[in-house]
C-alpha cells in the first residue's frame, strides 16, 4: 500500500534533521580532536619539563639523569638554555620556593619553568650538582637539540660534533636532520657526519660505506683523515683499502697546506721582527749605539696599550673596540719620549765608547724591567683584542687569524711611512746626512746632537708601536722585550746596519728560517742553528746583505 505523500515528507524531514544533528556532532568531535592534537605536544612537553625540574630538586644523580632525558625530550626552546646552564654550573634549586632557577652569562637570574627574570630570587639557592657522567649526558643532549636548532650555525656545529664523535646512536637523528635541511653548507656538513658514522657502523652496507669514503675524501681535512683511519677491525677489506687510499691522498694535500701554514707563521713572525728591529736599525745606523734597552721600549708600548684599555674599561667600556686606535699614538709618544730622555741623560756622554754604551743600556733595561714590576707586578697582564680582530678565516686548509693579518699590514704601513719620512722630509734628509758622514753634516750646520736625540726617540717610538702589535699575540709582562731583542739584532746585522730594505729582507729571512727550523730541530736548537748560520754569514759579509755607503761608513 502506498503511503500518503504527507507521511513520506514527514519521514524525510525527520531523517534530514537527524543527519544534520549527526553531522554537527561529528564536526564538533573532529574540531575537538584537532584542538587536542594541536595542544597535546606542547602541553605534554611543558608537563615533561615541569616534571624534570621537580626531579632536579631531589639533589640525586639518578634523578638528575632522568631529568636531563626529560628536558631534552621536551623539545622546548628553553631546554637547551637549561641544559647549558646545568653544564656551566649556573643552574640552582630553591628548597623554600620549590623551584629551579638559572643565571645567564651576565649574572641575571631566571625562573627555569617560565624563562622569566626573577626580580627577587630566593636566598637559599643551591647548585644542581653534576658529575662527569652527567656532564657527558648533558653534552650529548645539547648535541641532539642543536641538530634541530633554528640557528644554522648551531646546526653546523652539531654536525661537526657528530662527525668527530662518530657515534652510531646519532645516525637516526642525523638522517632526520639531513632530510629536512635546506641550508647547503649545513646540509653538506650533515652528509659528511653521516658518512663518518656509516664508516664506524658495521651494519652499514658496503655501497654506503664506499660512498662515505668518497665523500670524506672530498672534505679533505684532518677530521676526514681521522674518520678514514679509524675504521673498526671488522670493516670490509674493500672499504679498508678504499679508506686507506683516500686517507693517503688527503694527507698528501694536507702536507702542502702545512707548508703554506708554516710559511704564513714565518711571515707573521717576520712582521713582528720587522717592527721590533726597524727602530734598532735606525739608531744603530745613525749613532752606532748598541741599545740593549731596545726591548724595554717594546715593553713600554705594550704596557701603554694595557693602560689605555684599563682607562677605557673603567670610564668608557663602549669604546673598547677603539682602544688600539688610541694606543698607537700614545705608545709611540711614551716610548719615544723615554728614548729621548735616555739619550740625553746617558748615551750622549758615551759616544765613541761602544763597550760602555752596551753596559749602560743593559743596566737601563734592568732598571726599566724592575720599575714595571714594581708598578704593575710581575704577573702577565691581559690586553683584550678588539672584536674586529678576533676570529679567523680559512683559505683551503690555511687558517689565517685576523690579529696576525693586522700585524702584517700594520708593519708594512710603518715601514712604508718610515721610508717616505726618511726620503721626503727635512728630518729624514738630516738623518741620512748624519748616517753617511757625521763630520760633514756638522760642518754644513746640521745640529747632529739634536738629530741623534730625535733619531733615538724615533727608533724607540717605533719599538713602542711594536709593543702595541705584540700585545695582541703575546703576554704583556716585564720580560716581553727580552724575547725579541736577540732576533732584532740578528735582523739588523744580517740585513745591513742602518739599511731599511736590508732590515726588511733580514726580518723575512730570520722569521721564515725560525719557523722552518722549529718542526725539525725544536725552538731552542733551531735558534742556536740560526745564530751559528748568521755568524758564519757575517764572516763572509761583515756589513750584512746591504751595506750602507758613504765616506764615514767606509772609513
Amino acid at each position: 500500500m502506498v503511503e500518503p505523500f504527507a507521511t513520506l515528507r514527514q519521514r524525510a524531514g525527520s531523517s534530514l534533521r537527524a543527519a544534520i544533528r549527526l553531522a554537527r556532532g561529528a564536526g564538533f568531535v573532529l574540531l575537538t580532536a584537532l584542538i587536542l592534537l594541536a595542544s597535546t605536544p606542547q602541553s605534554a612537553a611543558a608537563g615533561g619539563l615541569d616534571g624534570a625540574l621537580t626531579r632536579l630538586q631531589d639533589d640525586s644523580f639518578p634523578e638528575t639523569s632522568k631529568a636531563i632525558e626529560e628536558i631534552a625530550a621536551s623539545g622546548l626552546p628553553e631546554a637547551a638554555t637549561i641544559l647549558d646552564a646545568m653544564g656551566a654550573r649556573r643552574l640552582f634549586y630553591s628548597p623554600s620556593a620549590k623551584a629551579v632557577f638559572y643565571r645567564d652569562a651576565n649574572g641575571k637570574t631566571f625562573v627555569a619553568s617560565t624563562a622569566t627574570v626573577a626580580e627577587n630570587p630566593p636566598g637559599d639557592l643551591a647548585d644542581v650538582r653534576i658529575n662527569n657522567r652527567l656532564r657527558g649526558q648533558i653534552e650529548a643532549a645539547l648535541a641532539n637539540l642543536t641538530v634541530v636548532s633554528p640557528d644554522p650555525n648551531k646546526r653546523y656545529d652539531a654536525a661537526q660534533a657528530a662527525l668527530r664523535s662518530r657515534d652510531v646512536s646519532k645516525l637516526a637523528g642525523i638522517e632526520t636532520a639531513l632530510a629536512s635541511e635546506t641550508n647547503p653548507r649545513v646540509k653538506l656538513a650533515f652528509a659528511q657526519a653521516r658518512a663518518a658514522i656509516q664508516l664506524a657502523d658495521p651494519a652499514a652496507s658496503e655501497a654506503d660505506q664506499l660512498a662515505a669514503v668518497a665523500l670524506l675524501k672530498t672534505r679533505g681535512d684532518q677530521e676526514a683523515v681521522q674518520a678514514l683511519r679509524s675504521l673498526p677491525p671488522e670493516a670490509r677489506p674493500s672499504v679498508k683499502a678504499a679508506a686507506a687510499t683516500a686517507a693517503a691522498a688527503v694527507e698528501s694535500v694536507l702536507g702542502l697546506w702545512n707548508i703554506a701554514q708554516t710559511l704564513w707563521y714565518g711571515l707573521s713572525l717576520s712582521s713582528v721582527l720587522l717592527l721590533a728591529a726597524i727602530g734598532l736599525a735606525i739608531t744603530f745606523g745613525v749613532m752606532g749605539v748598541i741599545n740593549m734597552a731596545h726591548g724595554e721600549m717594546v715593553m713600554i708600548g705594550a704596557y701603554t696599550t694595557f693602560m689605555v684599555q684599563e682607562v677605557l674599561r673603567a670610564n668608557a667600556p663602549g669604546l673598547m673596540d677603539y682602544s688600539l686606535v688610541a694606543a698607537i699614538p700614545l705608545a709611540f709618544l711614551v716610548a719615544g719620549a723615554t728614548g729621548v730622555v735616555i739619550e740625553r741623560t746617558v748615551i750622549q756622554h758615551l759616544y765613541g765608547r761602544p763597550q760602555e754604551t752596551l753596559l749602560a743600556t743593559w743596566g737601563i733595561s734592568l732598571i726599566l724591567q724592575q720599575a714595571v714590576r714594581t708598578i704593575f707586578g710581575p704577573s702577565n697582564r691581559e690586553v683584550s683584542a678588539p672584536s674586529f680582530l678576533t676570529g679567523s678565516f680559512k683559505i683551503g686548509e690555511l687558517a689565517i687569524t685576523y690579529n696576525r693579518l693586522w700585524i702584517i699590514v700594520f708593519s708594512m704601513l710603518i715601514f712604508a711611512g718610515l721610508l717616505v719620512a726618511l726620503r721626503y722630509t727635512s728630518f729624514g734628509l738630516k738623518i741620512r746626512a748624519v748616517t753617511q758622514n757625521r763630520r760633514m753634516a756638522r760642518s754644513m750646520g746640521i745640529a747632529t746632537d739634536r738629530v741623534d736625540a730625535l733619531t733615538f726617540g724615533l727608533g724607540s717610538g717605533i719599538a713602542g708601536l711594536a709593543g702595541v702589535a705584540l700585545s695582541q699575540i703575546d703576554n704583556v709582562s716585564p720580560n716581553l722585550g727580552q724575547s725579541y731583542i736577540v732576533d732584532s739584532f740578528l735582523v739588523v746585522v744580517f740585513g745591513g746596519v742602518g739599511n731599511l730594505w736590508g732590515t726588511l729582507i733580514g726580518a723575512l729571512s730570520i722569521g721564515m728560517a725560525n719557523k722552518i727550523l722549529e718542526p725539525f730541530a725544536g725552538a731552542v736548537l733551531g735558534k742556536i742553528i740560526l745564530i751559528v748560520l748568521v755568524i758564519l754569514f757575517i764572516q763572509k759579509r761583515p756589513r750584512g746583505l746591504f751595506a750602507l755607503k758613504g765616506r764615514a761608513v767606509e772609513s
